[in-house]
Protein backbone atom coordinates (compact mmCIF):
# COMPACT_ATOMS: atom_id res chain seq x y z
CA UNK A 1 0.00 0.00 0.00
CA UNK A 2 1.09 3.18 -1.13
CA UNK A 3 0.15 5.21 2.18
CA UNK A 4 2.10 2.87 4.59
CA UNK A 5 5.36 4.12 2.30
CA UNK A 6 3.76 7.59 2.83
CA UNK A 7 3.61 7.52 6.40
CA UNK A 8 6.87 5.66 7.55
CA UNK A 9 8.65 8.51 5.83
CA UNK A 10 6.55 11.02 7.33
CA UNK A 11 6.42 9.71 10.51
CA UNK A 12 10.76 9.77 10.76
CA UNK A 13 10.07 13.52 9.05
CA UNK A 14 7.66 14.20 12.35
CA UNK A 15 10.43 13.35 14.85
CA UNK A 16 13.58 14.44 13.21
CA UNK A 17 12.22 17.92 12.42
CA UNK A 18 10.65 18.95 15.79
CA UNK A 19 13.53 17.25 17.77
CA UNK A 20 16.62 18.58 15.99
CA UNK A 21 14.72 22.05 16.00
CA UNK A 22 14.31 22.67 19.54
CA UNK A 23 17.62 20.87 20.51
CA UNK A 24 19.39 23.20 18.29
CA UNK A 25 17.29 26.18 19.41
CA UNK A 26 19.04 24.96 23.10
CA UNK A 27 22.55 24.82 21.88
CA UNK A 28 22.34 28.41 20.51
CA UNK A 29 21.22 29.95 23.54
CA UNK A 30 23.47 27.98 25.70
CA UNK A 31 26.66 29.10 23.78
CA UNK A 32 25.68 32.83 21.96
CA UNK A 33 29.65 33.64 22.08
CA UNK A 34 29.97 31.61 18.84
CA UNK A 35 27.52 34.10 16.91
CA UNK A 36 29.23 36.91 18.61
CA UNK A 37 29.62 39.62 16.52
CA UNK A 38 27.46 38.38 13.47
CA UNK A 39 24.15 39.38 11.82
CA UNK A 40 23.10 36.33 13.76
CA UNK A 41 24.04 37.33 17.67
CA UNK A 42 21.76 36.26 20.36
CA UNK A 43 19.16 38.21 22.00
CA UNK A 44 20.06 38.68 25.70
CA UNK A 45 16.76 37.51 26.90
CA UNK A 46 17.41 33.90 24.29
CA UNK A 47 20.80 33.62 26.28
CA UNK A 48 21.09 31.00 29.31
CA UNK A 49 23.78 29.18 31.31
CA UNK A 50 24.61 25.82 30.93
CA UNK A 51 21.27 23.48 31.69
CA UNK A 52 20.24 19.93 30.76
CA UNK A 53 16.70 21.35 30.97
CA UNK A 54 15.15 17.50 30.53
CA UNK A 55 16.58 16.90 33.92
CA UNK A 56 16.83 20.00 36.17
CA UNK A 57 14.14 21.96 34.28
CA UNK A 58 16.34 24.81 34.29
CA UNK A 59 15.15 26.68 31.03
CA UNK A 60 11.80 26.67 29.16
CA UNK A 61 11.48 25.79 25.23
CA UNK A 62 9.46 28.55 24.99
CA UNK A 63 12.52 31.00 26.29
CA UNK A 64 15.24 29.45 23.89
CA UNK A 65 13.42 29.38 20.91
CA UNK A 66 11.04 32.47 21.20
CA UNK A 67 14.14 35.29 20.47
CA UNK A 68 16.74 35.65 17.35
CA UNK A 69 17.64 34.24 16.15
CA UNK A 70 16.50 30.74 17.05
CA UNK A 71 12.74 31.29 16.31
CA UNK A 72 14.59 31.03 12.20
CA UNK A 73 14.82 27.97 13.29
CA UNK A 74 11.96 26.75 15.67
CA UNK A 75 8.99 28.54 13.59
CA UNK A 76 9.86 27.32 10.20
CA UNK A 77 10.18 23.79 11.56
CA UNK A 78 7.27 23.74 13.21
CA UNK A 79 5.32 25.13 10.29
CA UNK A 80 7.26 21.81 8.12
CA UNK A 81 6.13 19.99 11.22
CA UNK A 82 2.31 20.93 10.77
CA UNK A 83 1.95 20.44 7.25
CA UNK A 84 3.77 16.89 7.63
CA UNK A 85 0.83 16.21 10.27
CA UNK A 86 -1.53 17.42 8.16
CA UNK A 87 -0.62 15.16 5.40
CA UNK A 88 -0.03 12.05 8.02
CA UNK A 89 -3.54 12.64 9.02
CA UNK A 90 -5.09 12.31 6.30
CA UNK A 91 -3.08 9.11 5.21
CA UNK A 92 -4.16 7.05 7.96
CA UNK A 93 -7.31 8.14 7.43
CA UNK A 94 -7.11 6.48 3.74
CA UNK A 95 -5.74 3.85 5.02
CA UNK A 96 -8.46 2.79 7.51
CA UNK A 97 -10.70 3.72 5.14
CA UNK A 98 -9.43 1.09 2.60
CA UNK A 99 -8.81 -1.71 5.25
CA UNK A 100 -13.00 -1.02 6.55
CA UNK A 101 -13.58 -0.74 2.91
CA UNK A 102 -15.49 2.59 4.09
CA UNK A 103 -15.15 6.34 2.88
CA UNK A 104 -15.27 8.47 6.39
CA UNK A 105 -13.58 10.93 7.91
CA UNK A 106 -12.25 9.55 10.92
CA UNK A 107 -12.54 11.19 14.11
CA UNK A 108 -8.36 10.72 14.37
CA UNK A 109 -7.94 12.71 11.24
CA UNK A 110 -9.95 15.76 12.92
CA UNK A 111 -8.12 15.34 15.69
CA UNK A 112 -4.75 15.42 14.50
CA UNK A 113 -5.25 18.26 11.68
CA UNK A 114 -6.80 20.18 14.65
CA UNK A 115 -3.75 19.93 16.57
CA UNK A 116 -1.49 20.43 13.28
CA UNK A 117 -3.60 24.03 13.14
CA UNK A 118 -2.51 24.81 16.69
CA UNK A 119 1.05 24.21 16.62
CA UNK A 120 1.02 27.01 13.73
CA UNK A 121 -0.73 29.14 15.67
CA UNK A 122 1.26 28.39 18.97
CA UNK A 123 4.28 28.90 16.63
CA UNK A 124 3.08 32.22 15.09
CA UNK A 125 2.34 33.70 18.60
CA UNK A 126 5.35 32.60 20.39
CA UNK A 127 7.45 35.89 20.83
CA UNK A 128 4.90 38.17 19.69
CA UNK A 129 5.11 40.69 22.79
CA UNK A 130 1.12 42.38 24.26
CA UNK A 131 1.35 42.69 27.85
CA UNK A 132 -2.03 41.41 27.79
CA UNK A 133 -3.22 39.05 30.91
CA UNK A 134 -5.94 37.39 27.77
CA UNK A 135 -3.47 36.80 25.48
CA UNK A 136 -0.87 35.36 27.75
CA UNK A 137 -3.75 33.10 28.79
CA UNK A 138 -4.65 32.37 24.85
CA UNK A 139 -1.34 31.40 23.82
CA UNK A 140 -1.32 29.02 26.88
CA UNK A 141 -4.54 27.60 25.74
CA UNK A 142 -3.34 27.14 22.25
CA UNK A 143 -0.46 25.10 23.35
CA UNK A 144 -2.43 22.95 25.50
CA UNK A 145 -5.02 22.06 22.79
CA UNK A 146 -2.78 21.32 20.71
CA UNK A 147 -1.40 18.62 23.62
CA UNK A 148 -4.64 17.41 23.97
CA UNK A 149 -6.09 16.99 20.39
CA UNK A 150 -2.39 15.39 19.83
CA UNK A 151 -3.07 12.86 22.43
CA UNK A 152 -6.51 12.30 21.65
CA UNK A 153 -5.86 11.65 17.89
CA UNK A 154 -2.92 9.43 18.87
CA UNK A 155 -5.13 7.53 21.41
CA UNK A 156 -8.11 7.30 18.63
CA UNK A 157 -5.67 6.02 16.01
CA UNK A 158 -4.35 3.13 18.16
CA UNK A 159 -7.62 1.86 19.35
CA UNK A 160 -8.26 1.78 15.56
CA UNK A 161 -4.90 -0.30 14.37
CA UNK A 162 -5.57 -2.65 17.25
CA UNK A 163 -9.19 -3.61 16.45
CA UNK A 164 -7.54 -3.96 13.08
CA UNK A 165 -4.62 -6.13 14.11
CA UNK A 166 -5.43 -9.39 12.89
CA UNK A 167 -6.10 -8.02 9.09
CA UNK A 168 -2.34 -6.11 9.59
CA UNK A 169 -1.14 -8.93 11.11
CA UNK A 170 1.73 -8.95 8.03
CA UNK A 171 1.99 -5.40 7.80
CA UNK A 172 2.93 -4.26 11.31
CA UNK A 173 5.38 -5.25 14.09
CA UNK A 174 2.56 -6.24 17.20
CA UNK A 175 5.65 -5.70 19.65
CA UNK A 176 5.66 -1.47 18.19
CA UNK A 177 1.84 -1.42 18.55
CA UNK A 178 2.18 -2.29 22.03
CA UNK A 179 4.62 0.43 22.86
CA UNK A 180 2.62 2.91 21.11
CA UNK A 181 -0.30 2.01 23.09
CA UNK A 182 1.96 2.11 26.69
CA UNK A 183 3.03 5.59 25.29
CA UNK A 184 -0.13 7.07 24.85
CA UNK A 185 -1.42 6.12 28.36
CA UNK A 186 1.82 7.09 29.86
CA UNK A 187 1.26 10.55 28.18
CA UNK A 188 -2.34 10.97 29.19
CA UNK A 189 -1.63 9.82 32.75
CA UNK A 190 1.23 11.74 32.81
CA UNK A 191 -0.93 14.84 31.88
CA UNK A 192 -4.02 14.55 34.17
CA UNK A 193 -1.55 13.69 37.13
CA UNK A 194 0.47 16.73 36.59
CA UNK A 195 -2.11 19.54 35.93
CA UNK A 196 -3.07 19.84 39.52
CA UNK A 197 0.86 21.52 39.56
CA UNK A 198 0.63 23.15 35.91
CA UNK A 199 -2.20 25.58 36.90
CA UNK A 200 -0.84 26.78 40.12
CA UNK A 201 2.26 28.96 40.78
CA UNK A 202 5.68 28.03 41.06
CA UNK A 203 7.28 24.66 40.03
CA UNK A 204 9.12 26.35 37.56
CA UNK A 205 12.08 23.87 36.62
CA UNK A 206 9.89 20.91 37.35
CA UNK A 207 6.99 22.81 34.63
CA UNK A 208 9.96 23.47 32.82
CA UNK A 209 11.66 20.08 32.54
CA UNK A 210 7.96 18.47 31.89
CA UNK A 211 7.63 20.29 28.89
CA UNK A 212 10.76 19.03 27.50
CA UNK A 213 10.30 15.44 28.15
CA UNK A 214 6.57 15.23 27.50
CA UNK A 215 7.10 17.04 24.06
CA UNK A 216 9.81 14.82 23.02
CA UNK A 217 7.18 11.91 24.19
CA UNK A 218 4.75 13.44 21.93
CA UNK A 219 6.69 13.50 18.94
CA UNK A 220 8.18 9.86 20.16
CA UNK A 221 5.08 8.39 19.14
CA UNK A 222 5.86 9.34 15.49
CA UNK A 223 9.22 7.07 15.51
CA UNK A 224 7.33 4.46 16.75
CA UNK A 225 4.99 4.57 13.98
CA UNK A 226 7.88 4.23 11.64
CA UNK A 227 9.03 0.90 12.72
CA UNK A 228 5.60 -0.12 13.70
CA UNK A 229 4.99 -0.56 9.74
CA UNK A 230 7.08 -2.95 7.58
CA UNK A 231 8.33 -2.16 4.32
CA UNK A 232 6.00 -2.95 1.30
CA UNK A 233 6.72 -3.27 -2.25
Amino acid sequence: MKEITQIRKLSLGIFLIPLLAINLCLLISQNPQFLENTIFSVDQIGRSGFSIPYIDGGLSISRASRTFPQYLIFKPAMFLTAVLLFIYWKNNNRLVNNLNSSNINYKFKTFGILSAIFLVIHSILLGVKFDIQIYKLFRRVVLLLFIIFEIIAQGILVYHFYKLKLKLEKLINKRVLILKIALVLILALVGILSLPILVTKGNTQFKHGLEWNYFVGVILFYLFSRFFWRRTT
